[in-house]
């Protein structure tokens, strides 16, 4: 199921999303500009499980855990990172405001980085990819808006229909299906790469911890969507103003 919207208000802008997007994208074209050194690129500024636990050897491999949330393994990977930071980060930006969202972001993806390294911390495989931080993301919106409705394209042969479904039923899934790839991969990431399913756990679990510390305190989860009372629209009309319905 592919994520393309949900019915979360826009308050502003989402600069610090779009500037994410944005970065991703960019270092994607840095990463096709290696040409036949790309595998060597990735090697260098992706993180190395077995280089890491090693890190008082060599303390600049810590910086992998930083700079592989800016690449990723191609095309597919990073467009389906985006679509999905696009959807729940806009909203989660809009709650926190972007200098508290931009470091939930990165705490969340060394987080999942870190977890990746303690599930497998004999692998050589580099681990690229934004999937640790947006799986923070992931983690805090359940929390913060569980009765949003989110729009997903499901894929069926040559159909696309579009559905509508709860946040929390759509994100619990999702984190179910992590779970049980992490249960099952670990000993194929020690040989051959695949699916970092425990960053995802460990950007999950870390954004569902880190949400009540960066969220702003006028604002309490588990309320908003899809019945809000009257004093959501009152602090909405303040830091947005006029309601755009």
């Amino acid at each position: 199921m592919i994520p393309i919207g949900d019915d979360v208000p826009e308050r502003r802008y989402p600069f610090v999303t779009y500037t994410l997007i944005g970065l991703n994208v960019l270092f994607f074209f840095v990463e096709l500009a290696q040409g036949p050194r790309l595998q060597e690129f990735i090697y260098r500024w992706g993180t190395v499980p077995a280089l890491v636990t090693r890190w008082p050897d060599q303390p600049e491999v810590l910086w992998t855990l930083f700079t592989s949330m800016f690449l990723h393994g191609g095309i597919a990977h990073l467009v389906g990172n985006m679509l999905y930071l696009n959807v729940y980060g806009k909203s989660l930006e809009g709650n926190m405001g972007p200098v508290r969202f931009l470091l939930f972001y990165l705490l969340c993806g060394l987080a999942g980085g870190v977890a990746h390294v303690m599930m497998n911390p004999a692998s050589t495989v580099p681990a690229v990819g934004a999937s640790g931080a947006i799986s923070g993301v992931l983690g805090a919106y359940l929390l913060f808006f569980p009765r949003a409705t989110v729009y997903l394209v499901v894929p069926l042969f040559l159909f696309f229909p579009v559905v509508a479904l709860p946040a929390s039923f759509v994100l619990t899934w999702w984190f179910a299906l992590q779970i049980i790839g992490g249960m099952t991969s670990s000993a194929f990431m020690q040989v051959g790469g695949g699916v970092a399913y425990w960053a995802h756990i460990g950007g999950f679990v870390a954004g569902m911890a880190l949400i009540y510390l960066f969220r702003r305190r006028e604002d309490q989860p588990f309320r908003y969507y899809g019945r809000p009372d009257r004093h959501y629209f009152e602090r909405y009309r303040r830091h947005a103003g006029p309601m755009p319905f």
